[in-house]
């Protein structure tokens, strides 16, 4: 099967995040059972020309050009524009992580008006809005590629819930899907001083700040202790770095940008603790990773992941800031944190391996098709 999987930017700092390791795990996963698997994206950020492959998956990528001030919903190419129906026409499936913005629509309706049968991703970022720019993506095109796509996959009840309010009735076609990871080798028992970790993008919404706050109560406790504050930034880096200065752990915590994969998986094996205090996140890619390699996570009640988390005992969940250096405390605890590494492999394995989702995945695909 030749599958397309369509999405919006990808950088050498993975400024677009989850959705991008996603679509890299699913299309690693469907080449290694014998499917031709093809990344179409912007590129962005790039020394030299444009890379024709993303982690050993084939990539046409298209160069960004920033035509709104409006984030990633202001950034296109004309030349993907122009070229989306070739895009489409030699994939027998079109899988598209959908956002609204002037990528990944244009080519789902590449796809629609090529005949293709299109499988909607959309990873929590399609939901109601009052926003001026949602309202007129989603009259124009937004509900028209819901309604007509063979598939569209969703992560929790409260995304599909979101997805019927935005199309204005019950998706018939709604399939959940959950995130999968990769296998990992289990983390070393960890040495040395403690070290915690947060690796995502600095925007507001994920709470950067947030985690720096809490150091100094850690450090009470651990004055030794190591914390890393790692993710592309969104706006939030002056105010982490402001904040480290004023608490005076600047000793403590280091700020080093984005990680490569190659580099997150060396942070996470250094880990005690992984800590992602962000709000309303959907399923986020970086706390599955750290269950994979078995290193405890700390997150909040509004984490998609909290719920499991919390009944295996891979890790704490809090309510608010204020819970997050008495999660950490208690995971730096030796017993404590052996145990919840346990269990954070154990879950990662059973819950959200790679086999389930690509089995799953396969099984739509096939559907798709056949109709």
């Amino acid at each position: 099967m030749r599958v397309l999987h369509a999405v919006t930017l990808h950088s050498p700092t993975h400024a677009f995040g989850g959705p991008v390791r996603v679509a890299l795990n699913l299309s690693k996963g469907l080449a290694a059972r014998g499917h031709q698997v093809r990344l179409t994206a912007l590129g962005g950020g790039f020394d030299g020309p444009l890379p024709t492959d993303v982690e050993g998956v084939p990539a046409r990528l298209f160069q960004a050009r920033s035509i709104l001030p409006l984030g990633f919903s202001g950034i296109t190419s004309p030349q993907l524009l122009a070229g989306a129906h070739r895009l489409v026409r030699d994939a027998d499936v079109v899988h598209v992580h959908l956002a609204r913005d002037l990528v990944t629509l244009p080519v789902a309706l590449a796809a629609l008006r090529a005949g293709r049968p299109l499988v909607l991703q959309t990873h929590g970022m399609v939901d109601p809005s009052d926003k001026l720019l949602a309202k007129v993506l989603d009259a124009l095109a937004v509900r028209r590629v819901l309604h007509r796509a063979s598939a569209v996959l969703y992560l929790t009840g409260h995304e599909r819930t979101g997805l019927d309010a935005v199309l204005g009735r019950p998706l018939e076609h709604a399939v959940r899907l959950v995130n999968g990871v990769p296998a990992q080798p289990a983390r070393p028992a960890p040495a040395g001083p403690p070290r915690i970790l947060y690796a995502a993008r600095l925007q507001a919404r994920k709470r950067p700040t947030d985690f720096v706050a809490a150091v100094p109560e850690i450090l009470k406790a651990h004055p030794d202790a190591r914390f890393v504050v790692a993710g592309p930034d969104e706006g939030e880096r002056a105010a982490v770095e402001a904040l480290i200065a004023r608490l005076g752990v600047g000793d403590r915590v280091t700020v080093p940008g984005a990680l490569s994969a190659e580099r997150m998986r060396e942070e996470l094996g250094l880990a005690h603790v992984y800590v992602l205090p962000s709000v309303d996140e959907p399923f986020p890619m970086s706390v599955l990773e750290s269950l994979s390699v078995g290193t405890p996570a700390v997150v909040t009640t509004s984490n998609g992941l909290a719920r499991d988390i919390e009944e295996a005992g891979a890790g704490r969940v809090v309510t608010d800031a204020a819970g997050l250096a008495p999660a950490v405390l208690g995971l730096l605890d030796p017993a404590a944190n052996d145990n919840a590494s346990v269990a954070a492999r154990k879950l990662a394995t059973e819950a959200f391996s790679m086999d389930a989702v690509l089995d799953t995945l396969l099984g739509v695909y096939e559907r798709a098709t056949r109709a």
